[in-house]
């Protein structure tokens, strides 16, 4: 897709799909910012923008570049954003990419892990946009894109780092950061097939590396089906077998309205809602 703007979508009547309401949906990225706005089935209403991240990144510079992107969309009426790490009430509980000085693999500022641990992502949200808003993991968003709400559903996607969700009959799970556990020669699962690995090692080893994690968690989890998105997919040419579908990188955004879709969400208070 472009990085600009475009005219509004139409429903097959070819009148505005406007109904209901608009959600801005944000995917925050550890390479790159993106954002569009959904009607109320999910589907964007214009292409994606999308703008770079930088390092190092502060709360306050997240919002600012946030500021920057969200400027070209139209008007929405609530916020879904997608966050690269732990998040739990809105609240972000890591973000290791944004705790280093020029990103992954880079030295780690202990002045960003303190401005980063339990920062109010949800809270600033509003504050900036004066609309709505709730903040998930990353890889959770992207799921409630994907899943169908069949048994063990799991998500990975492959980008900066690698990033998991798990649903149960459409059900969000906990969240666990399975990137940050050991996986192999005494590194984790985002050192080894993460961006800078893939760069380091090159496609064929990494391609091993991410058909070796695939077998790990279906042995872990027992998955009945794995979907696999992230903007790394485009460099796999390996079968990850038939319980595998690999996914547009767009669910990234077009997972922000079960965020706010009381029917694909827990009942309140249920563990996986109140971990996000």
């Amino acid at each position: 897709m472009s990085d600009q703007p475009t005219e509004l979508s139409s429903t097959p009547s070819g009148a505005p799909s406007d109904a209901g309401p608009r959600t801005l949906a944000i995917d925050i990225g550890g390479t790159g910012l993106k954002a569009s706005v959904l009607d109320d089935k999910g589907a964007m209403l214009v292409d994606r923008v999308r703008i770079p991240t930088t390092y190092p990144l502060s709360p306050q510079g997240l919002i600012d570049a946030l500021r920057t992107l969200v400027a070209p969309l139209p008007a929405f009426d609530r916020i879904a954003a997608g966050f690269p790490g732990m998040v739990r009430g809105g609240r972000v509980l890591s973000a290791p990419h944004f705790v280093t000085q020029d990103g992954p693999g880079t030295r780690v500022v202990p002045q960003l892990v303190a401005a980063w641990s339990g920062y109010d992502l949800a809270g600033a949200l509003e504050k900036e946009f004066g609309k709505p808003a709730r903040v998930a993991n990353d890889a959770d968003l992207q799921g409630g894109a994907v899943v169908k709400g069949e048994g063990l559903e799991v998500v990975i996607t492959l980008g900066t780092g690698l990033g998991t969700a798990i649903y149960h009959e459409g059900h969000l799970a906990p969240h666990i950061e399975l990137a940050h556990h050991p996986f192999r020669n005494g590194e984790t699962y985002d050192e080894q097939v993460g961006d800078a690995a893939r760069k380091r090692v090159g496609k064929k080893k990494w391609n091993k590396r991410v058909q070796e994690a695939v077998r790990n968690i279906d042995a872990l989890l027992a998955f009945d089906h794995l979907y696999v998105g992230g903007g790394n997919t485009v460099h796999l040419d390996i079968d990850l077998g038939p319980k595998a579908t690999i996914v547009d990188n767009s669910a990234g955004i077009t997972g922000g309205l079960r965020l706010w879709d009381p029917a694909s969400l827990p009942p309140p208070g249920s563990p996986s809602q109140v971990s996000d």
